[in-house]
């Protein structure tokens, strides 16, 4: 742990720096989901399940590097993406219609033009592992399963809704119908 005190090496396998990496962890250890056990800690736990994210990497190899048994990383990788979910409802806030955005307010190009615009949307689509019996309706325009994924942000580039789970070969506008009609809908003004 102490080698990820280094920026660039922190960033390289955690994708992220050591600070927000040391905030992750205590808004982590905050939430009483995680905590540190009498072998591992807190830091270790996020540290693994950020790596297997990043670099999609299996639970046993992470098992042999980290020299812990296979059944305690997986464990120790569903609690940190447990504790994660929790956290939804701070980092995934849409924004409010009835608020203009400074970035438009104070800015005479686009101010009044874009005075209802909240935000952007796009899709994207992430590369994934499934069973080969799936593998058919994944598979869309790439030579590999895909998983495709809707994400809007506001002007801070800040995630304010994401909807996961669509096979590859579905398309933008049925992915954007599910996201307008479901219970966790995204809103629109």
């Amino acid at each position: 742990m102490q080698q990820l005190r280094e920026t660039h090496r922190c960033r390289d396998i955690l994708r992220m720096g050591p600070d927000a990496f040391l905030q992750l962890c205590e808004k982590l250890r905050a939430t009483r989901q995680l905590r540190d056990t009498k072998h591992v800690t807190v830091e270790e736990q996020v540290a693994r399940f950020l790596y297997i994210v990043a670099h999609n990497v299996k639970t046993r190899t992470v098992s042999f590097f980290y020299h812990r048994s296979g059944e305690t990383v997986s464990r120790h990788f569903h609690a940190v993406l447990r504790a994660i979910i929790l956290l939804e409802d701070e980092f995934l806030r849409q924004p409010s219609a009835s608020i203009v955005s400074p970035a438009i307010l104070h800015n005479h190009r686009f101010y009044p033009y874009f005075k209802d615009c909240i935000g952007a949307i796009d899709g994207t689509h992430f590369r994934v592992k499934v069973p080969i019996a799936d593998q058919p309706k994944f598979r869309g325009r790439k030579d590999w399963p895909t998983q495709n994924v809707l994400a809007a942000c506001d002007f801070d580039m800040k995630f304010t809704y994401v909807l996961t789970g669509w096979e590859g070969t579905a398309s933008d506008s049925i992915v954007l119908k599910n996201a307008l009609s479901r219970d966790d809908n995204l809103k629109l003004p």
